[in-house]
C-alpha cells in the first residue's frame, strides 16, 4: 500500500461535520466578507499568537504586500530576505516597488543567517524579511537586536511556522508587523485560499484594515489606496475550527518527526533541533547528495516525497535582472539536495516507520 506525501481530504475529515454545520449557518445568515467569523477569528488568532491585533486577508502572499506597504517605504529601497525562501517572499518585495537583497541561510536550520546580515547591509536597507522556513523559527532575538541597532522594519514570514515558539513566545509575534499564509497544506490551512497579518501596533493594525478593504474604514469613504484583500467569512469560519485542534497537530507531527529523527540512517542531514525552540514541523527535510535517485527509488517502494524547492529564487527567470547578485552557493547545496519525506497529521506511526525503512535501504 502507497504512502501519499499529503491527502487533505483525510486531514479535514476529523472537522467535516462541523465543518457543514458551520458552512450551513452562513448559508442561512447570507453575509460572507468582514463580518462575525472573520472577526472571531481575527481575535482568537491573535490571542493564539500572542499579538494585540490580527488582520485576515485573502491569501499569504497579499499578506506579505500588505505587510510591507504599510509603511510606504519609498520605492527602490531594500529589503533583506533569504535566499532559500519560497519565491513568494521575494514576490512580495518587488510587488512594493523595493529591491529583495537576498542573504545565505544558515546550512543546518534552512533559516536565515543573522551573522550575514552586516554583508548585506547598505544605506537603502529598510527592512529584514525572516522567513520561518519548514515550521522553525529564525534567531528573531539577534534578527530584531540588528533591526533595532539599524534602524530597520521586521516584518516575518510565518507562511510554514504556525504555532512554532522560542522559550514560549510564538511565530508571528517579534516583528513590527508579520504575515501568515492559509493555504490548505498548511499546518493551520483552510479550505481555499486565505492569510493574515498580526502586530502590536495600533496603527498599523487600522492602516492594514483599510488597505485590505480598498483602502476604506467606513463604507463609501476611501482615505487611503487600498485593495480587495479581505479573508472571506467560509474561510475565516473554517479556520476558526481548525485552530483549535492546531495544537494537537503540531504534537501529532512533531511525535513523526522525532521517529524520523531517532531512526534515519546518519547517511541523511535530518533537521537541526535547538534547546529553546519548538518546532511546527510544517515539513520534514533531509538532505542527501543523489536527492533525486533517492526520490525516485522511493517512489519505487510507494511512498511520495516532495522538494521544497527543486530551483532557488536566484535561478527563476522571473527574477533575472531583478536581484542584486546571483551567486548563493548554500542555497545551490540545499536546492539540489533538499527532500521532504511524508509527514502529516494524516499519517500514522506505522507510515513513518515504514519510510524509516525504505529509506534507511537505499544504497546512496
Amino acid at each position: 500500500m502507497s504512502i501519499e506525501y499529503e491527502n487533505l481530504a483525510k486531514v479535514n475529515a476529523p472537522f467535516a461535520a462541523e465543518m457543514r454545520g458551520a458552512f450551513e449557518k452562513l448559508l442561512i445568515k447570507g453575509r460572507f466578507i468582514l463580518d462575525g467569523e472573520t472577526a472571531s477569528f481575527e481575535k482568537e488568532f491573535a490571542a493564539y499568537v500572542g499579538t494585540r491585533y490580527c488582520i485576515g486577508v485573502s491569501s499569504g502572499l497579499d499578506a506579505l504586500v500588505l505587510a510591507l506597504r504599510v509603511f510606504d517605504f519609498p520605492a527602490g529601497k531594500e529589503v533583506l530576505v533569504p535566499s532559500n525562501t519560497y519565491i513568494a517572499s521575494i514576490l512580495a518585495i518587488l510587488h512594493s516597488g523595493l529591491i529583495p537583497v537576498l542573504v545565505e541561510p544558515d546550512l543546518k536550520t534552512y533559516n536565515l543567517n543573522a551573522e550575514q546580515l552586516e554583508t548585506k547591509l547598505t544605506t537603502q536597507t529598510v527592512a529584514i524579511l525572516p522567513v520561518h522556513l519548514y515550521g522553525k523559527l529564525c534567531p528573531m532575538t539577534s534578527i530584531t537586536a540588528f533591526a533595532k541597532e539599524h534602524g530597520l522594519k521586521v516584518i516575518e514570514d510565518c507562511a510554514q511556522s504556525h504555532g512554532a515558539s522560542f522559550f514560549g513566545q510564538r511565530a508571528g509575534s517579534f516583528g513590527d508587523i508579520n504575515a501568515f499564509s492559509f493555504y490548505p497544506t498548511k499546518n493551520l490551512g483552510a479550505l481555499g485560499d486565505g492569510g493574515a497579518i498580526t502586530t502590536n501596533d495600533p496603527v498599523l493594525f487600522e492602516k492594514v484594515c483599510m488597505l485590505r478593504n480598498y483602502g476604506s474604514r467606513e463604507k463609501n469613504h476611501h482615505e487611503i489606496i487600498g485593495y480587495n484583500h479581505r479573508l472571506d467569512e467560509m474561510q475565516a469560519a473554517f479556520l476558526r475550527i481548525k485552530l483549535r485542534h492546531l495544537n494537537g497537530a503540531n504534537k501529532q507531527k512533531a511525535q513523526l518527526a522525532a521517529l524520523y529523527s531517532k531512526h534515519l540512517s546518519p547517511v541523511f542531514t535530518i533537521p537541526t533541533t535547538e534547546s529553546g525552540y519548538e518546532d511546527a514541523w510544517h515539513i520534514f527535510p533531509i538532505r542527501h547528495p543523489d536527492r533525486d535517485r533517492l526520490k525516485s527509488y522511493l517512489k519505487e517502494e510507494g511512498i511520495e516525497t516532495l522538494i521544497h524547492y527543486p530551483i532557488p529564487p536566484h535561478r527563476q527567470k522571473a527574477l533575472q535582472g531583478k536581484l542584486r547578485e546571483t551567486n548563493f552557493p548554500i542555497s545551490d547545496e540545499i536546492h539540489n539536495t533538499i527532500l521532504s519525506l511524508p509527514c502529516s497529521s494524516m499519517h500514522s506511526r506505522e507510515d513513518i516507520h515504514r519510510v524509516i525503512q525504505a529509506a534507511n535501504c537505499f544504497s546512496g
